[in-house]
């Protein structure tokens, strides 16, 4: 419990105030905050079908990745990672989600219906390193790529 009053913590400092988005989130029966994307973290956005197999290779090479959202449906997963990361990434497929943007971020811990976390905030501020996910976004494609040739 005192993991996810950390993370929550930690997540909500990038509103613009921290003190309201909290007390708002803890009583939103669906568990949901719209923060905003570009201060403490960007997010790189993956389709389902690249981002589990991309999420097992980063769990095969890091102790813990930083957070990893996923929509209702699998169809989308979100790699928090360094803020600055979006404005610099090229990637075919790959939205982006840095300054000016915002994104539902569920409450961390608590279950919701449209977005829940693969890899939860540890709340101390870990980040997938832009380039690590990259690496294991090659490695999760061709994968792919040679499962459809069999």
């Amino acid at each position: 419990m005192a993991a996810a009053k950390t993370a929550v913590e930690w997540l909500a400092s990038v509103a613009p105030d921290p003190e309201a988005c909290r007390w708002e989130w803890e009583r939103n029966p669906l568990g949901v905050a719209l923060l905003p994307a570009g201060k403490a973290w960007d997010v790189l956005i993956l389709p389902g079908d690249l981002g589990y197999p991309t999420l097992d290779v980063l769990t095969r090479i890091l102790d813990r990745p930083g957070p990893v959202l996923v929509d209702f449906g699998d169809n989308r997963m979100g790699f928090f990672v360094p803020p600055g990361t979006a404005a610099r990434w090229l990637g075919t497929g790959i939205r982006t989600a840095g300054p000016g943007t915002w994104i539902v971020v569920p409450y961390p811990g608590r279950m919701t219906g449209s977005v829940r976390w693969l890899v939860t905030p540890d709340g101390s501020g870990t980040l997938t390193d832009p380039a690590l996910l990259e690496l294991a976004m090659h490695e999760a494609a061709a994968g792919l790529a040679r499962e459809e040739d069999d």
